[in-house]
This record gives C-alpha cells, structure tokens and sequence, in this order.
C-alpha cells in the first residue's frame, strides 16, 4: 500500500546538491508537511507514494531554493535612486541622509513585501537583512511566507529608529523576544560595521546573540578604503577586529569581506564565520572582486548575497551566481577557476552554512526543509538541451538560466509561487504603495539637487550663522613683521591669544556665487591640539558694504565639520569651479577698544596669487551698526602700523587666486 504525501514533484531534473552531488534526471521529490521525505527516480516514487497533489515538473530543473546571505531589503525602495558613486558618498551623501528623512515602518514594511515578492518570483527562499525597524521586516517576510534571519541594524550614530546605540541594542533585544519561537524567521542584532560601531557595541549585541542563540550579521571588509583606515587607527583589518570585540565567539555571518587577508581567512575558518560576498554590489560600488577561489579552498563557509537594491539594483541571485563562476575565471585567467557547480553550491547548500542554516536547508534531501525552486528549461536562452553528461544541468542553471524562469517555488512545503503567479502578495498593490513613498523621496531630492544648504544639511552637525563679516587685508613689504609689531606693542591693544597654522583651503566655486570651503587647519604653536581641524563650510554669496579702510560682508554661513575625504566632497557637491589655496598663518586675538579683532599674518603658497605676506585685520558681529564703527576701528589699527590706502586689498583670498 503506498504512502500518503501532500505533494510530489514529479518528472523533472532534480538537482539535490547533497554531499555527493546527486543528479535524478527523471526525478521526483515527495513532500510531507514542512518536510522533504524522499527523493528519487519518478518511477519509483510513483510507485511508493499516493500524493493529494501532483505537479509535472517535466522540461524543469528541480532545486533547493536560492539563499541570499545578505541584503537590505526595504531599501527596494531606493532602487535606482542614485549610481555611480564611491561607497562612502553613495551611503553617507545620499543613503543616510534619505533614510534620516524618509525610513519609518511603514517604509520598511513595504520595501520588505516588494523584495520579497522579488525574491520570491526568482526563486530565493530565504534571505538574511539588516536594516531598521526589524519588526517590519520580520512581519512583512511572514506575510509573505519566505524564511529570513532578520538583524536589527545598530551603529554608534543615530539610526532612523534608536537615537543612540544603547537604544539601538534595547530594540534589539526586544525584537529578538517577540520573534525568537517564530518556525521560518530568526530575529538577531546587526552591528553594522566596524568603521561604524564601536567595541562596547560589538560585545554587547555578541552577548545578545549568545543569550538567545541567534547568529550576528555584520558587514566585514568591503572596501580597500575600509581596510587601510583600520590598519591605521586599530592597527588591525577590520576582520581581526571583529574577532578582538567578540563578534566570532557567537554564530557570525560577515557581509562582503571582499579584501579579506590570507590572515582574515584563517581566522574567519577557524571560527567558522559564514563570507557572503555580494558581486553585484561590490562591482557597482568598485568595491572590488572577492578572493571566491582562496575561500572555498580554504575552508571558509561562503555565500552569495545582492546587498541592498539601492547598490545593485536587483534581488536576483541567479545574476550573483552567474557573476560568482565568471568574476574569478576573469582576474585568473584560469576557465575552471569556480565552476558552475560550485557557483550554484555558494547560494544553495554551501550558502545554507555560511548562514548557519544548513540544518534545514540547502538541499534536497529526506529530513530538510521542502525549500525548492522549479526551473522551467527548454526556452530560447536555455535551448537546446544535452543530457550526455549529468553535469551539463549545471551549465544551464548557471550560465543560461534567468530568475524569470522559475516556475514554482515552496516554502516549508507551501506553495508561494504557481506558474510564474505569487499566491501570498498582491503584486500590484505593493507596486502602488511603492511607488507613492518614492514619489516623497524624488520630490526631497529634486529640491536638494538644487540646493547646496540643503546638501550641506543634509551631512549633519551644522551650524548656522548669520554675520557681518568686517575685514581688510593689506600686502606687506619685505620684512612686513615689525609693521604687525607696531600695533601688537600700542598700550590700546591688549593680546588675548596667539597661534601659529597652517590652513589647506580647498573651494567649490558655483555659478549662483554660493561657495563650499573645505578647510585643513593645522596648528603647529606650543601647546595647540595636535590633531588638524577640518570644517565644511557653505558661504552665500556676499552683500558688500565699502568702508574707507575695511571692506563688510553680510552673509548667512553653515559650517559643520569634514569627516569625509576631499574626493567625497566633490563629488558629493559637483562643484563648477574648485581652487585649492595653502596659507601660511601667524595669528593674534586681540582686544582694542572693548572690541575683539583677529590679526593674521599670511603668507599664500600656490594658488597663482601673490604670496605677499598679508596682514588681515578681521572681526565679526550681529550687529549692523557695531559693524560701522568696527570698520573705523580697523583704520585705526592700520594707521598705528603706518599703513595707506595703497596698500589695501579689499578682496578675500579666493579671489585674489
């Protein structure tokens, strides 16, 4: 008497990807409930069950359902938002400021239902994520009914949901009770980065993870950049760090680890870290090619992952896996470097370990997980078709196939995709909602685009001003010094401060006359902060007031500081104009009159103006009519130095170059 099952997949190639890499090219998988029971010829499943349902799966690949190591899947909403930039101004000009503005859970929530309807379509299974509002995510994958680990982002800077990090943490914490006894999703934590999170932060989501025993997700490695910062301030990359902090003593999957070291990968085996480099991504960003071939030789457990579809800009893993056999042939020039076999096992039974699933999924086998993906062959780009060699399906999986050739796929044994159609999400429902939070984003970056304070606000920590600026220069002679000293030694003038810098200024010019300073300042006198000084500075174009001896600009100034490179900054601001300027500083606070003044003694180096030296006589106020009387002020100073008229200049250094 033959055995009930709920469902049989009869009549297709079925490609298990078990440890011997079992191929039933007339084959069939019975399934039970949640579970695979059995896999084998169709004759002889036939023969042993009686399925309450049948699907012929003739002309189609039978496989486990993909694994996609790392994402962040409500950013399908930024999909297409911004390309072509370096990584650091794609996240930290474009990415953190929307997310600041526009990521809540209703962004979340429907970003996740569109990935994962994506996801779904092609044939992904199970995914892992680490973003914000990780309850949203979480809601949105069971609705959906895919699996997914789900990390709760945190980092050392304010996230769209937790002001601080130990707010951030707390979340997460509670995220990881209320979903811990869910059967297809796993709540967990996810520091970010290294470069964004610090050791206290690390430990302590480490600890959350031992407590409830759930993996940590992190990104590890992504760039050059990335690696050489952490050598120069931690004296380690960042994969080692991971381990000083905790991060490896705790089941760990490490996004990227594109420029993982020989060391980063002995350490990352040892500790039996899941790699998931992302191809996709890491090209697109120019973050570079992972060393695919050193990992899989070594023993690493490596996977597959799109990253988010703002850098991608896809959810589509059979374009990861097919860029995962070609990328390392490419730089090697060895044709076998990863086969297509191997390039399929990253995202299917190798890409179930390196997220520390592999217990449930990955393969088709009796005791698993029924996570499967029917792929219909026998089209025009996977036409025609040879079956001399068994092997030849893996060719057609990997270099031929599409993600717009699956067919069905299962979930835990329920049908979520049937002939090409989603049963659990309403596809056009979801592109509307989609498309109405998109058009509150274009409409914040069309404004933006157009609005250097808006950019500049955009980056956080800014401070506005809005000054008289009352200021003269005047181009000093050879031995100009003893002419300073004359107004230093007046029993009028009282010195309050000195110092000695260096000034590296570096200005976008535009053509609506607003300006952008980047300023490297670096103080060399006894005592001065040995660390330079860098500032961002949005100057408006100025209202001049002409004074006999000063010139007065009133503008509104925005000045936060430079965290970024200068390279960051140009591209960031696309400036029409840049002119760099070295300046060569001597400067005085002084007090004269009851009012303050700063004396600078200048020399200019490069730019194509006169180096002179300069004095500048420079004060600020509120006030218009304190600024009238500063400007008398300043003749004074002048005439006790013995200078004229002619030796004015009523210009500001970026213009005299």
């Amino acid at each position: 008497m033959r055995e009930t099952v709920d469902l049989l997949l009869t009549g297709g190639t079925v490609v298990t990807m078990d440890a011997r890499w079992t191929i039933v090219p007339d084959g069939a998988v019975a399934i039970q409930g949640r579970q695979i029971v059995a896999v084998g010829s169709a004759a002889a499943l036939a023969e042993r069950f009686a399925p309450r349902e049948t699907i012929d799966c003739t002309g189609c690949a039978v496989i486990p359902g993909l694994i996609n190591g790392h994402a962040h899947v409500p950013m399908s909403l930024l999909r297409g938002m911004v390309a072509d930039q370096q990584l650091d101004v794609w996240l930290f000009g474009y990415m953190f400021p929307v997310e600041s503005q526009f990521v809540d859970p209703e962004f979340c929530y429907v970003g996740t239902l569109l990935s994962c309807a994506e996801m779904l379509r092609g044939g992904t299974t199970t995914f892992v994520d680490m973003y914000y509002f990780e309850e949203e995510v979480a809601r949105a994958a069971d609705e959906a009914g895919i699996r997914a680990i789900c990390g709760q982002t945190v980092m050392r800077l304010p996230t769209p949901d937790a002001p601080s990090f130990d707010v951030g943490l707390e979340r997460a914490r509670r995220f990881i009770e209320a979903w811990r006894d869910h059967e297809r999703i796993v709540p967990t934590v996810a520091p970010h980065a290294p470069y964004t999170c610090t050791d206290r932060i690390y430990r302590e989501a480490a600890a959350l993870c031992r407590r409830f025993g759930v993996p940590l997700i992190t990104h590890l490695s992504e760039t050059a950049h990335e690696v050489e910062t952490s050598i120069r301030e931690r004296e380690v990359t960042p994969i080692r760090y991971a381990k000083r902090v905790g991060a490896f003593d705790v089941p760990c999957i490490a996004a990227h680890c594109t420029h993982a070291t020989e060391d980063d990968i002995r350490l990352l085996r040892e500790a039996k870290v899941g790699a998931v480099p992302c191809p996709t991504s890491n090209l697109k960003l120019a973050s570079g090619i992972a060393p695919y071939r050193r990992l899989i030789d070594s023993g690493v457990r490596t996977g597959l992952g799109t990253d988010g579809p703002a850098s991608n800009d896809d959810q589509d893993m059979f374009t990861e896996i097919q860029l995962a056999a070609l990328l390392p042939k490419g730089v090697s020039g060895d044709p076998t470097a990863v086969p297509a076999r191997e390039a399929l096992a990253l995202a299917t039974c190798w890409g179930a370990k390196a997220v520390h699933l592999d217990h449930l999924v990955g393969v088709l086998e009796p005791g698993k997980r029924a996570d499967i993906a029917v792929v219909a062959l026998g089209r025009l780009h996977t036409a025609p078709r040879y079956t001399y060699s068994p092997e030849a399906i893996y060719s057609y999986l990997v270099y031929s196939a599409h993600a717009a050739d699956v067919r069905d796929v299962l979930v835990d044994g329920r049908l979520l995709v049937r002939n090409h159609a989603l049963l659990t999400l309403d596809e056009g429902e979801i592109v509307r909602r989609s498309q109405a939070i998109a058009e509150r984003i274009n409409t914040f970056l069309a404004h933006r685009e157009r609005d250097l304070l808006a950019k500049i606000i955009a980056l956080g920590g800014v401070q506005q001003a809005e000054i008289f600026e009352i200021q003269v220069k005047a181009r000093l002679g050879p031995g100009g010094e003893p002419l300073v000293e004359r107004i230093l030694s007046s029993p009028e003038v009282a010195i309050t401060k000195t110092s000695v810098r260096t000034q590296y200024d570096t200005y976008f010019l535009f053509r609506n006359r607003e300006r952008v300073r980047i300023r490297e300042d670096h103080r060399t006198d006894p005592g001065a902060r040995p660390e330079p000084k860098y500032t961002v500075t949005l100057m408006a174009e100025a209202v001049r007031g002409e004074y006999p001896h000063a010139i007065v600009l009133s503008r509104a100034r925005y000045t936060a500081l430079a965290d970024h490179t200068g390279r960051f900054y140009r591209e960031y601001f696309q400036p029409d104009q840049v002119v760099e300027l070295e300046k060569r500083r001597k400067r005085w606070r002084i007090i004269y009159k009851d009012h303050d003044f700063a004396l600078n003694l200048d020399t200019l180096v490069g730019g194509g103006a006169d180096p002179g030296p300069y004095l500048e006589i420079k004060t600020r106020t509120w006030s218009s009519r304190d600024a009238a009387e500063r400007a008398g002020l300043i003749g004074e100073l002048l005439a006790l130095a013995g200078l004229d008229e002619h030796a004015m200049v009523k210009q500001e250094y970026v213009d005299l170059a």
